[in-house]
């Protein structure tokens, strides 16, 4: 029996497990580079690297791809993507990785919010249950109540605002632009915001953090490639809770490497956010097969 044959949750499972493990290598190949390089170096090397693998891959299929009428869409879609990406990698360096996923499991609470302002999407009663639940989840993990909040909790909790900027203008660009051009914008704007701010802190690598940062840069494109075939396979119903386990993995992770604590009221935080996130994509889609059923 070939891989091929299989059944498509099992191949679902699979691509997850590349994703989760690629996403893992990013996190941990960012928190060492951070140690020595600023943010937006890290950022500037891999929108380099990046750039570099698509113009490859645009060789081979076409670089008419890269003609747009959306210039202003696609740059508002990479200055955010690029501050959702400042605040991940900053989180990574100061605070538990484990906190840091789960902060950003509320990409999609976001999404939806600006969705409704952008795109005109109505804000339905699940995903209104969505963003409530999502809200709880992000007060149980960042505590304001203890009067302690680190202020890399607050970076990340804005870059996955920042995030769902982003994804709700993937959703924009999506009908007018290919993957691959929406790809290369991506590399080519984000290179010149990374690197203006590097040249006043500039640190050579050594020759032993160069394969990190081949690491670090290559592993953001293999974890979208992984997500996107996994979804392709498997509904979201399935994907999503599959996606769960990287919170405790990168939990176990931070653990044994860097003797972060295991905390059990970030787990009930993240509960909440992906019951929410659940719930939400559960109801939409019940209630689009009524309306199919009905007309």
């Amino acid at each position: 029996m070939t891989p091929s044959t299989w059944h498509p949750t099992t191949r679902a499972a699979l691509w997850m497990g590349g994703a989760l493990l690629s996403l893992v290598a990013m996190a941990l190949a960012a928190r060492h580079l951070s140690a020595t390089l600023s943010v937006f170096q890290i950022l500037f090397f891999r929108s380099v690297l990046g750039l570099m693998i698509i113009s490859l891959l645009l060789n081979k299929y076409g670089w008419h791809q890269i003609r747009t009428a959306h210039l202003g869409e696609h740059l508002m879609r990479n200055i955010s993507h690029f501050g959702g990406q400042y605040g991940w990698i900053y989180g990574i360096a100061f605070i538990p990785m484990a906190q840091v996923f789960a902060i950003e499991f509320t990409a999609p609470v976001w999404s939806a919010l600006l969705a409704a302002v952008i795109l005109g999407e109505r804000l339905t009663l699940p995903r209104i249950v969505s963003v409530v639940l999502g809200l709880t989840g992000v007060f149980i993990i960042v505590r304001p109540d203890t009067g302690a909040v680190h202020p890399a909790a607050l970076a990340v909790l804005m870059g996955s605002v920042a995030f769902s900027l982003s994804y709700v203008m993937t959703k924009k660009l999506s009908p007018v632009s290919t993957p691959l051009s929406i790809l290369f914008y991506m590399s080519l704007i984000q290179l010149p915001l990374g690197l203006v701010p590097s040249v006043m802190h500039w640190v050579t690598p050594t020759l032993v953090q160069v394969p990190l940062i081949l690491l670090a840069g290559s592993m953001g494109l293999i974890t979208h490639y992984c997500l996107a075939r996994a979804m392709k396979l498997a509904d979201a119903t399935v994907v999503i809770p599959m996606d769960f386990l990287r919170l405790p993995l990168i939990a176990v992770v931070g653990a044994a490497f860097y003797g972060e604590p295991l905390q059990g009221l970030l787990f009930v935080g993240a509960a909440c956010i992906l019951g929410g996130n659940l719930y939400s994509i559960v109801a939409e889609r019940r209630r689009a097969a009524d309306k199919a059923t009905q007309a």
